[in-house]
């Protein structure tokens, strides 16, 4: 339905209209609210705690965790044990899955999650959930013009993040990373998850639009063949999208009409 080539657009030209869509699919930290930035500062505290505790092996690299580069690169939008094997692996680092029962031994993927966890829920807790306004303001309006929304997160934390920012009845549908898990659907890049959330809105793909922050997000949603594809970037992925499936990157939620 949407003929103009994602670098022809401008702002305000972008319509998501009941005519061509059912539903729209939103990642929900990221693109609704700010707790990708949570996210990043709980990884980065569990690494570096990790890596400064570390006896060095040969080739590995103990490093400080990078936030911008490490973060995106290798977490963002990925399930938990995916995004830690990636990112110990780009430093030469070989942790066994799972080992003694204790909490307090962090030398193995599961216990690092375990610990990413904790520190997660204690920086919500202390600082709250901030939500994009124009995302809250264009599901407001997808919704009173008949439109479905849903809610997608790579993180095991999503009902608590919705009920800490109050927007939990803004959706029809939502998966997190347990109901992934407890259904034993694969993670992004693969669009599993998506596409059971189309299944669950009862539409077709080609029906719904999602909207996603990551790069790994955009190909998933490609994969699925999904009606409209957005990229939600403020700047440097934006040609890395368009490469891997975006129809529209756009920085603003609020120059999308309905």
């Amino acid at each position: 339905p949407i003929t103009m080539k994602p670098q022809e657009m401008h702002d305000h030209e972008l319509v998501i209209s009941r005519d061509d869509f059912d539903a729209v699919i939103f990642n929900l930290d990221g693109v609704v609210t700010h707790t990708n930035k949570a996210h990043a500062a709980a990884w980065k505290q569990t690494f570096d705690s990790f890596l400064l505790e570390r006896n060095p092996q040969d080739g590995e690299d103990l490093g400080p965790f990078h936030i911008e580069l490490d973060y995106r690169r290798y977490l963002d939008g990925k399930s938990r044990e995916a995004g830690i094997k990636h990112f110990l692996s780009s430093r030469y680092i070989n942790l066994p899955r799972e080992g003694p029962e204790d909490p307090e031994y962090t030398e193995t993927i599961r216990r690092l999650g375990y610990r990413k966890d904790l520190l997660f829920d204690t920086i919500i807790q202390q600082q709250g959930v901030e939500v994009y306004g124009c995302a809250i303001a264009l599901i407001h309006q997808l919704r009173n013009a008949g439109i479905k929304t849903a809610v997608v997160s790579a993180s095991k934390h999503c009902d608590m993040v919705l009920e800490q920012a109050e927007i939990q009845d803004l959706f029809d549908a939502r998966i997190d990373a347990l109901e992934a898990e407890r259904l034993e659907l694969d993670g992004k890049p693969d669009p599993y998850v998506l596409l059971e959330l189309a299944r669950r809105l009862g539409i077709d793909p080609e029906r719904a639009a999602v909207i996603e922050d990551s790069v790994i997000g955009v190909t998933a949603c490609s994969r699925g063949r999904f009606g409209l594809v957005i990229g939600f970037d403020s700047g440097d992925r934006r040609d890395l999208m368009l490469e891997h499936g975006a129809d529209y990157v756009i920085d603003d939620l609020c120059s999308v009409l309905v």
